[in-house]
């Protein structure tokens, strides 16, 4: 098969990352090329072979690429992503898929309409645990999923909050770090139906929440619980237990706990626990097994959907639709939390 030849538009921190993963030599994808306008993209290109263009415009139509990746910030994915459709070129949106829900929509509906393959960047969808974790909950290895906890616990530093942006509402762990719990949240317990959040910033003091906690309703009846906090010396969260992060230290905990009418999981660590039909009963010990997976990059494992997207080979992990409801539930949590009452998801995004 001939490599599906990726642009990137954005070379910020995520645009850079992907880069990383185009010219990892894989034959199944390749850098067609990278737009951005700042002089250190351009340099970056000429040092290491590979065009850059300031204008997206131009670099779109002068390469026709099969792909491309949309890392811009969040305000512009609504307007790049469309010049993409526009041209018939699949993209894969870093998260969130847009700014706003309303935004997104517009996005996912021209997709639709233009027959544009959509993959939103949640990358940890790709990652071999959560994929296993999220097969051993659909083939029933818990029974009916009724509870589910989720946490995000993690202490940013001091000079994280030099960015003016970071210490106003917006710029806090709800929107830029538990969307992606959220996402998570989904993959194994399915859509969320309703939200009931508090948000905290006693911590530092900003206007921006430090701390929120929520109460989510599933679609299936389930109930759970997402606590996360910037502001906490915790171990409990994603990059801590997972070793995703290759530049963040790790620790054996793990941070989602789904409980059903016959067992539970764990996840990261994979720690399966159930009662044999017919024994579930609290007098009655768990059998237990911790379930290993041979672990790969996420961003590559995206990269490798994506290029099966674009050839028609796979369907997106995560298309637009389901990272519009991922930003949905965000947001609702956030609304939530401003307003201290329950925010019906669907109703929030305007559509089931």
């Amino acid at each position: 098969m001939t490599a599906s030849r990726i642009a990137v538009i954005g070379a910020g921190l995520i645009g850079r990352k992907h880069i990383e993963v185009l010219r990892a030599g894989h034959p199944d994808y390749t850098l067609a090329g990278v737009a951005d306008p700042s002089p250190a993209a351009a340099e970056e290109g000429r040092s290491l072979g590979y065009p850059v263009f300031a204008d997206i415009a131009e670099m779109l139509d002068r390469l026709r690429p099969d792909g491309a990746i949309v890392a811009v910030p969040n305000q512009l994915h609504e307007s790049v992503g469309l010049a993409c459709v526009a041209r018939g070129i699949a993209i894969l949106v870093e998260k969130p898929i847009a700014d706003s829900v309303a935004a997104a929509l517009r996005l996912v509906d021209a997709a639709a309409a233009a027959r544009v393959p959509v993959l939103v960047g949640h990358q940890r969808r790709h990652n071999p645990i959560m994929r296993k974790a999220a097969e051993i909950i659909q083939s029933g290895g818990i029974g009916q999923v009724i509870a589910a906890n989720g946490l995000w616990l993690n202490h940013k530093p001091k000079p994280y909050f030099d960015v003016a942006w970071r210490r106003e509402p917006g710029g806090g762990p709800i929107l830029i770090n538990a969307i992606h719990d959220i996402d998570c949240l989904r993959m194994l317990c399915g859509d969320v139906a309703t939200v009931q959040a508090m948000s905290a910033n006693a911590a530092r003091g900003f206007p921006v929440e430090d701390t929120a906690a929520a109460v989510l309703r599933f679609r299936s009846g389930a109930l759970g619980t997402l606590l996360v906090s910037d502001a906490v010396s915790a171990p409990w969260a994603w990059e801590w237990g997972s070793r995703e992060n290759p530049l963040r230290p790790h620790d054996t905990e793990d941070c989602f706990m789904v409980a059903g009418t016959r067992g539970s999981l764990a996840v990261p660590t994979l720690t399966h626990r159930w009662h044999e039909p017919g024994r579930e009963d609290w007098n009655v010990e768990l059998t237990r097994r911790n379930v290993h997976v041979a672990l790969a990059d996420a961003y590559h494992e995206q990269m490798r959907n994506f290029a099966h997207v674009i050839r028609g080979l796979e369907e997106p992990v995560l298309d637009g639709l389901g990272g519009t409801r991922t930003l949905a539930t965000t947001l609702a949590i956030a609304e939530s939390a401003r307003t201290g009452a329950p925010v019906d998801v669907a109703a929030f995004m305007g559509r089931d």
